[in-house]
């Protein structure tokens, strides 16, 4: 197991935005298997795997590599030193970047959707105050230890590891409507 993370990070110190974003196309996927197979009760046969790879390309189109140029700028920015360091990183993610980031994925979700535009406004007006909000109750302690603990290098890592519970959420609050 040592050789795979040594592996792991040799890759990701080599080539961090392809890696994180194929993580997080992998990790977003497993979350719309949980959201179909657990939450919606399908049967694993009669899945949307369409729908599964629709999230893995909003995870390595999207989330994967906004989430790793947005913590590259935090922490440069931020930095790593002083007493409220990160506080002052999980502030500024979940009050200035978050609103912005959660309506990003719900727009790119509702593309990769084929969504029209009237559909995705719908959409975006419909799920999103109610993610924000969750969003509100899970991600500050989340990102409070991962701004203070995690190497810049694990943190997507870290925050789509913890948050695989919350992609099975998000992928169920914006799945297609005909699904």
């Amino acid at each position: 197991m040592h050789w795979l993370f040594k592996a792991y990070t040799s890759a990701l110190r080599r080539h961090p935005v392809i890696v994180q974003s194929v993580q997080s196309g992998i990790f977003l996927s497993i979350g719309d298997v949980i959201s179909q197979v657990i939450v919606e009760a399908k049967n694993p046969k009669t899945m949307s795997y369409k729908r599964t790879m629709q999230y893995f390309c909003v995870g390595a189109i999207y989330v994967g590599p906004v989430l790793t140029i947005w913590y590259k700028i935090l922490h440069k920015y931020v930095g790593t030193e002083g007493k409220f360091y990160g506080l002052k990183k999980m502030a500024i993610d979940q009050f200035g970047f978050a609103p912005f980031g959660i309506a990003g994925f719900v727009i790119s979700t509702a593309v990769f959707q084929g969504n029209s535009l009237q559909e995705t406004k719908r959409k975006l007006k419909e799920v999103y105050p109610a993610i924000l909000k969750a969003n509100y109750t899970v991600w500050p302690a989340v990102q409070l230890v991962n701004f203070t603990l995690m190497p810049l290098q694990y943190q997507v890592l870290y925050q789509q590891t913890i948050g695989l519970l919350w992609n099975t959420y998000i992928c169920y609050k914006t799945k297609p409507d005909d699904d």
